[in-house]
């Protein structure tokens, strides 16, 4: 199997689960739909291309590396002539998220990381507003597993955080194949239709672990000021 690891960190994002009109929440990391319409986007593929029902048979997993703050938002919107409604949006604030893709077929795998690199249509995590924060990081690796690879690549958190919070552990959630030894659950998850007017999801099974920090990657190489914010505040 082959596999690339995307970085994805953004100063908001939002991945949409079950929601009103009135209310539009956010899931905790991205989902995997919003990651094969983010690879669809990147391949030029169309919202009613038949094609990205295939996508779903890529092997999934995502690491959450840096957890971010929630915010909600809220707008007016002009229902009808003469009658407003206030709506609400919530987002994730500063996250740095570890997503990790999978598949046998290679030239598959290569056809998306050359499109993710020269995306054919804009990216965004979530909502069009929330584009990436630059060009996106990606590593591939031959004959590993995303959940493998998640358990080994160093953590990817800004120096800042890394030097502040008391982590231990990242929790990983994934396809609940990939994860078998895990009891699983059902989310609304599997793309069925992206037509904005005949959206449709399935339900798919994910399961989760967590990795201790101390079996990843050394990542202290990285831990400098120069990317720090609050270094110039000084240390108590």
């Amino acid at each position: 199997m082959k596999t690339l690891t995307i970085k994805l960190t953004a100063p908001l994002q939002s991945y949409g689960n079950e929601a009103s009109f009135a209310r539009r929440t956010t899931n905790d990391y991205p989902t995997k739909s919003v990651v094969i319409g983010m690879i669809a986007a990147a391949l030029g593929y169309r919202r009613t291309d038949d094609r990205i029902r295939g996508l779903n048979d890529l092997s999934f997993a995502v690491r959450i590396d840096q957890v971010g703050r929630h915010l909600t938002d809220f707008q007016t919107v002009e229902w009808k002539a003469g009658t407003r409604k206030i709506t609400y949006r919530d987002y994730i604030q500063d996250a740095v998220f570890v997503v990790a893709i999978g598949s046998e077929n290679v030239d598959l795998m290569d056809e998306i990381k050359f499109a993710l690199k020269h995306p054919r249509f804009q990216l965004f995590l979530g909502r069009r507003a929330n584009v990436p924060a630059g060009v996106l990081e990606i590593k591939e690796f031959t004959d590993q597993t995303p959940v493998a690879e998640l358990k080994e690549l160093k953590w990817q958190a800004a120096a800042w955080y890394q030097r502040r919070q008391h982590v231990k552990t990242l929790e990983i959630v994934a396809d609940a194949n990939l994860l078998a030894d895990k009891s699983s659950a059902l989310v609304k998850d599997q793309v069925v239709s992206f037509d904005q007017r005949n959206r449709q999801h399935g339900f798919r099974a994910v399961a989760r672990d967590t990795v201790q920090l101390s079996q990843l990657k050394t990542q202290s190489s990285d831990l400098d000021t120069q990317h720090d914010p609050f270094s110039a505040l000084g240390e108590e």
